[in-house]
């Protein structure tokens, strides 16, 4: 301090309670938006790593193809996402995937419960239509087969029974019937079952032989009445691929279960007809019969 300057006229900083100067209004909305914007920044990496993540751990979760679909492998390799057999599959049952599959986005797939495929077309016109060969009635020589993947015998189809040519060309399953939910099964509590099968506001669409052979109708429109409920064998387009059949309860005593055989295609009419919520039937994506 010089001669001529006096401790008055020097000037003093105001400090706050915690001995620093407190910042002005400009500069405590600067730092307030810097941290708004690392905020951000780490939202959105912590959401670029998450969007590669996700399709990851959907991924392990198999999804059902459409009826001649190649090995997975195969099939996402050949599958060019044209969406041909989405467009001409009658009960609408081909959806294309989204972005939570990953390398599978666009790829088609199957969601049985909300709309199995039911043979309506009875031809397989998604395969018909399918110009890659991803879905085909016979696979090249180089493509091989997985065990227990392959049919026995062409399924009948029971909408065509009568017909001088009864089966589909079909030669593997895209999946097999589980009976995964036994203790909510009807027919094994020996319950029948009485109105729309799953209610009023399902939308699913299926062919009944006793409506019109070539019109899917939807389901809610053809309410069923059966003293034991039996509807997965009954519903089921394929002839012999199950069947109600009198089983022994851990206790001893006699039940009534629907029994999967190996004429099962993997269709998905058994999940999606199924008046249990959730489904005491469902199909296994990709499964192979096993005696």
């Amino acid at each position: 301090m010089s001669d001529e300057e006096t401790p008055e006229d020097k000037p003093v900083k105001k400090v706050g309670a915690g001995g620093t100067a407190p910042l002005s209004k400009e500069r405590a909305q600067q730092a307030r938006r810097k941290v708004l914007r690392t905020i951000l920044l780490t939202g959105g990496v912590f959401g670029a790593a998450l969007s590669g993540y996700l399709p990851l751990v959907y991924a392990q979760k198999p999804r059902l193809r459409p009826p001649g679909a190649l090995d997975e492998k195969d099939f996402l390799a050949s599958c060019i996402k044209c969406g041909q057999c989405v467009q001409v599959c009658p009960v609408e049952a081909i959806k294309l995937a989204d972005l939570v599959d990953g390398f599978g986005v666009g790829v088609p797939y199957i969601d049985a419960r909300s709309q199995a495929c039911d043979f309506s077309c009875d031809a397989v016109q998604c395969i018909l239509a399918c110009p890659t060969g991803s879905l085909t009635y016979k696979k090249p020589p180089f493509v091989g087969t997985r065990p227990g993947a392959q049919l026995a015998a062409a399924p009948i189809l029971k909408a065509k029974e009568k017909d001088p040519e009864p089966t589909l060309n079909l030669k593997e399953r895209i999946g097999v019937a589980r009976l995964t939910r036994p203790e909510a099964c009807l027919a094994i509590q020996g319950k029948g079952f009485k109105g729309p099968a799953r209610g009023s506001d399902f939308k699913g669409l299926m062919r009944y032989m006793d409506v019109d052979r070539w019109k899917p109708i939807p389901i809610k429109d053809h309410p069923y009445e059966v003293e034991e409920c039996d509807l997965c064998v009954s519903e089921c387009p394929i002839k012999n691929a199950i069947s109600i059949e009198t089983v022994f309860a851990p206790d001893g005593s006699k039940r009534k279960s629907p029994v999967v055989h190996e004429p099962c295609v993997g269709c998905g009419v058994c999940e999606m007809i199924c008046p249990a919520e959730p489904a005491a039937i469902e199909i296994v994506p990709r499964e192979v019969w096993k005696a």
